[in-house]
C-alpha cells in the first residue's frame, strides 16, 4: 500500500512540476517529459505490469488536462511502460547507460507517434521540421533532466525494496 501511495505522490509531483515549473524554464517552448521518464523509469525496475498501470495513470494526466482525444496518451504511455518493462530483467541499478538509452529511445518514439497522429494525419507534412524543432530538442532536454529525476526515483524505488524485504523477513 505504501509503496502504491509514494508512486502515486511520484507520478503528482512530477505531473505538477511538468505543468507549472518546467513550462517557466522551458527552452524555445520545449519542456522536459517528466511523466514519460517516470513511465520509462517505473517500467524497466517493476516490471511490465507497473510499467503499463502507471503508463496508464500518466497517459491519462496527459490527456485530461493538455490533450484534444481522451486515450491518445494513454495508449502510447501504456506501451512505453510495458516496452521499458520488458527490459526488467537487464536492468541493474548501478548501470545507467540502459535507462537513458530506454527513455531516449521512449522519447524518440512518443514524439514520432505525436507528430504521425496528431499533426500529419491533419495535412502537417514538415516532418523534417518538427523533428529537428520539436521532437530532437525534446529529446535531449528529457535526457538531461533524466540525469537527475532517475537517480531520485532509483533511491526512492531502492528505500521501498529494502523496507519490504525487511518487513517480508519479520514473517518469515
Amino acid at each position: 500500500m505504501k509503496r502504491k501511495l509514494i508512486t502515486v505522490l511520484i507520478i503528482t509531483v512530477c505531473f505538477l512540476l511538468q505543468s507549472t515549473i518546467m513550462r517557466k524554464v522551458a527552452i524555445g517552448n520545449i519542456t522536459p517529459n517528466l511523466l514519460l521518464i517516470v513511465t520509462a523509469s517505473f517500467g524497466f525496475m517493476r516490471g511490465t505490469k507497473s510499467g503499463m498501470y502507471i503508463g496508464l495513470i500518466c497517459g491519462l494526466f496527459i490527456d485530461l488536462f493538455w490533450g484534444s482525444l481522451l486515450g491518445f496518451h494513454m495508449l502510447l504511455f501504456v506501451i512505453i511502460g510495458y516496452f521499458n518493462g520488458s527490459f526488467q530483467r537487464l536492468f541493474f541499478d548501478e548501470d545507467i547507460k540502459l535507462p537513458i538509452g530506454l527513455i531516449a529511445v521512449s522519447e524518440l518514439s512518443y514524439g514520432i507517434a505525436v507528430y504521425f497522429f496528431g499533426y500529419m494525419l491533419q495535412g502537417d507534412f514538415s516532418f523534417g521540421t518538427h523533428l529537428f524543432q520539436v521532437i530532437i530538442p525534446e529529446l535531449v532536454y528529457t535526457i538531461l533532466v533524466t540525469l537527475v529525476l532517475y537517480q531520485i526515483i532509483l533511491h526512492i524505488n531502492k528505500k521501498l525494496e529494502t523496507e519490504e524485504q525487511r518487513s517480508a523477513s519479520k514473517f518469515v
